[in-house]
């Protein structure tokens, strides 16, 4: 079928919304119309650096309503409500332990570009294959994907709040809630007012933390996030020294830390800050940390990478929805809608930090 995508063609070109054709869904995978698209940094990190091969048709928080599943789809129907989230096989050993995030083959069914039997799904109308994103690619008009990618959902809510569920606001919350699981009464930082960082801040917030420290350089989104229960933030354009400042609020360190930015200098200011035996998490793209082994045996603290909040989308998704219902995970407080021929505005939005999480909506 013909479909209207966002594809970035090589290394350093614009995002366009180009025609491609869509292959009909195989017998493991569902065709879904989607209905909203949130964008993330790592849309932007798959436009500018080459995780998928180019070309590639960029998204990975859609939500939409299935039309067509595969002979052996059993999970979900035409007509349902879904999210899509990350790609894993669902057999290998980790999967089969309940971390589908870390799936042994989650790279390549995520940033590969092809499908599971190493095809195509996505041509341009001239034949030549396009690569998908996170096996996927929801920034189009529709998508097919994987049965594992699916996710359904509640059809009583909005499906315009749901899609950024499928990565950035799990990632976050699942990180806290998965991976921390703080302690009642300890401390933690977040560095980074944006979606994952944000979402991050609400799940902590069901914890009842001593203190509950966000940094990030716009006073809005500080603002936002005492808001959803910060009960610190620093600004960085106005502190010189990021450890001191955090010491100040906990002079014995910090218990928790969750970097969502990836900046070197401010992570290894949220390490220092951390008291014996703090445990930092990192779940943003980060370039070379420079950092000691002292510095991290020393204190007996430990340095953890995770991924996708180490949840698994078709539970985790639906309690996150859950608490969104009752008004303990706001998530539409950090939403603004766009349309799809808005889709340059809204990455320049996102990366001049004027937004939280942009949402393209397709009528």
């Amino acid at each position: 079928m013909e479909i209207k995508a966002a594809v970035v063609a090589k290394q350093g070109a614009p995002i366009q919304v180009q025609t491609l054709q869509l292959d009909a869904p195989k017998a493991n995978e569902v065709l879904i119309k989607t209905v909203a698209t949130g964008i993330c940094h790592t849309d932007i990190a798959g436009r500018d650096l080459g995780m998928s091969p180019y070309q590639v048709a960029l998204g990975h928080e859609g939500a939409g309503i299935v039309e067509a599943v595969g002979s052996a789809v059993t999970t979900v129907a035409p007509g349902d409500h879904v999210v899509v989230s990350f790609g894993y096989c669902g057999h290998c050993a980790n999967c089969l332990q309940g971390h589908p995030a870390k799936c042994v083959r989650l790279n390549e069914l995520c940033f590969g570009g092809a499908n599971y039997d190493g095809t195509h799904r996505l041509h341009t109308p001239s034949g030549e294959a396009v690569s998908t994103f996170f096996g996927q690619s929801s920034l189009a008009t529709h998508m097919v994907a994987d049965e594992h990618n699916v996710v359904k959902v509640d059809a009583a809510v909005d499906l315009r709040y749901l899609g950024p569920l499928g990565c950035g606001f799990q990632t976050g919350a699942g990180t806290v809630i998965n991976g921390v699981k703080p302690a009642f009464g300890s401390s933690m930082v977040v560095t980074g007012a944006g979606g994952v960082g944000l979402a991050a801040v609400m799940a902590a917030n069901l914890y009842n933390l001593d203190h509950l420290v966000v940094i990030d350089r716009h006073d809005d989104k500080l603002a936002l996030a005492k808001e959803l229960g910060a009960t610190d933030v620093i600004n960085t354009a106005q502190v010189d020294d990021v450890e001191a400042a955090l010491r100040e609020i906990v002079p014995g360190g910090l218990d928790y830390a969750i970097d969502t930015i990836g900046y070197t200098p401010l992570i290894k200011d949220c390490l220092h800050a951390l008291g014996t035996d703090g445990k930092l998490y990192l779940v943003g793209i980060a370039g070379p940390l420079d950092i000691s082994g002292m510095e991290v045996m020393g204190e007996s603290k430990q340095i953890i990478g995770l991924i996708e909040g180490d949840a698994i989308p078709q539970l985790f998704i639906p309690q996150m929805i859950k608490y969104f219902q009752k008004g303990k995970f706001p998530i539409d407080k950090l939403i603004k809608f766009y349309s799809f021929d808005q889709l340059a505005q809204a990455f320049a939005d996102f990366e001049a930090g004027a937004v939280v999480k942009p949402v393209i909506i397709f009528e």
